[in-house]
């Protein structure tokens, strides 16, 4: 089973996701993340309530604080 480790996430981001008590990435944030990450485009499609949102936003965010020199 995965962890939000292996994406490689900065420090803030990976602390925030342990703090809303989050251990291990759906199915979709597994495949999406690493993807996003990558650079490639993601058209994901899965059930409400299976962590697309962060799925996306995570790699977005991480990219963010890379430009603006954060992690």
């Amino acid at each position: 089973m995965a962890s939000f480790r292996d994406f490689k996430l900065n420090r803030q981001l990976f602390d925030a996701i342990a703090d809303a008590g989050y251990e291990h990435p759906t199915a979709i944030q597994e495949k999406a993340i690493p993807a996003i990450l990558g650079g490639q485009d993601v058209l994901g499609i899965a059930q409400t309530g299976t962590g697309k949102t962060a799925a996306y936003l995570l790699p977005l965010l991480r990219k963010k604080d890379k430009v603006f020199g954060f992690g």
